[in-house]
């Protein structure tokens, strides 16, 4: 009995579908349904030719049997020739494809402040952050949110900051000051010497010496000094009144991995020094005078900030050149120096001489910093 009512009920069902599925089998076959698509494909693309047609000047060559005939063929050479003939009729339509990113641009042609852009830094990996249980509490005022555990910093204000610690580079620069460079991770060190050359400061690309600000006379107390006009030439005749001077110190620190240079930051904080630093999620801000939010651990961002900060020593550089050509000094000399004595001179032109001197003196630039 259960059986026989389950025929019954299911039979009802399948009976009919299994008399219609031979009947729609008999009146559609596959190559009717390939001519339709292959009709409708050409008819799409005649509309599009057409719509090309009335925006461009050159026209497009239409589908037609001669250009678009398939050549049937039965030797390889035949082959090949039909298919130079295919790419001569079709090589030119498309559009190509060019590598805009090219990395060894940030260090040849780094950009400027003004070329500071979100896109920019969105291309750079400038918001990427760590794991949200490696987060620092005092970079909240830095994150925009987080994606899959990890913290995103804004890159507006990543763009901010970086504005402003370029202004602060810029203004030492163009009053003379040492600007000093370090970046101690792999990779870093040609950013590094790079930016130092533009903003004519020194690099450090290796270990911080423990002590080099703090007890720099025992450390660098050997190094050469020598004194600069106001174009940065060297005046001789000073050696003797250099050699009992302290130690320079820098007038400005741009440290690209502050994790790994604690040292260095907390001796520029014992004496003064304002420093600028990449700030991750994961570092503590306090540790530098002017923090820029970004990722520490991409490359191409450290290059990015690297090449802007450099750039904005070049500008100050500039500056301060244009100025003096200008007769116009923007520092303060160095104290303590006395023109160098070079010998003596009859009466009148000792006079002049002195004079001279006197004048060179004022006109001189800055021996640096004086410790």
């Amino acid at each position: 009995m259960i059986i026989r009512q389950l025929a019954l009920r299911q039979g009802r069902r399948s009976l009919p579908q299994n008399v219609v599925r031979p009947w729609k089998r008999c009146l559609a076959s596959p190559a009717d349904s390939i001519h339709i698509s292959l009709q409708n494909q050409v008819q799409g693309v005649r509309q599009l030719e057409l719509e090309i047609n009335e925006l461009s000047t050159q026209p497009v060559p239409t589908i037609d049997a001669e250009t678009h005939a398939t050549v049937k063929t039965d030797s390889v050479k035949e082959d090949y020739f039909e298919m130079l003939r295919q790419q001569k009729i079709s090589g030119k339509l498309g559009s190509d494809v060019e590598q805009h990113y090219q990395p060894h641009t940030l260090i040849t042609n780094p950009p400027r402040p003004s070329d500071v852009t979100l896109e920019l830094l969105l291309a750079s990996q400038a918001h990427l952050g760590h794991n949200t249980a490696l987060w620092n509490p005092a970079n909240a005022r830095y994150i925009f949110g987080i994606h899959d555990g990890i913290h995103i910093i804004s890159l507006d204000t990543t763009a901010a900051h970086l504005r402003r610690a370029a202004k602060v580079v810029s203004a030492v620069a163009e009053r003379g000051g040492l600007i000093l460079f370090v970046g101690t991770r792999n990779g870093q060190d040609r950013c590094v010497v790079r930016a130092a050359e533009l903003a004519g400061g020194c690099h450090l690309f290796e270990r911080w010496i423990p002590g080099s600000i703090t007890n720099g006379q025992q450390i660098l107390g050997k190094c050469r000094i020598k004194v600069v006009d106001e174009f940065d030439k060297e005046i001789t005749g000073f050696e003797s009144q250099l050699a009992e001077r302290a130690a320079l110190k820098p007038d400005l620190v741009v440290c690209l991995n502050p994790l790994e240079n604690y040292i260095l930051l907390h001796e520029c904080g014992l004496n003064n020094i304002p420093t600028i630093g990449i700030v991750d999620t994961d570092a503590d801000p306090t540790w530098v005078t002017y923090p820029i939010p970004a990722n520490d651990d991409s490359l191409r961002c450290v290059q990015v900030i690297a090449g802007v900060l450099g750039r904005a020593g070049e500008e100050g550089q500039a500056a301060r050149h244009a100025a003096a050509s200008r007769s116009h000094i923007t520092y303060a000399p160095a104290e303590g120096l006395k023109p160098p004595q070079r010998g003596i001179q009859p009466p009148a032109e000792g006079d002049a001489r002195a004079d001279a001197l006197d004048g060179e003196a004022r006109q001189m630039s800055r021996h640096l910093t004086d410790g």
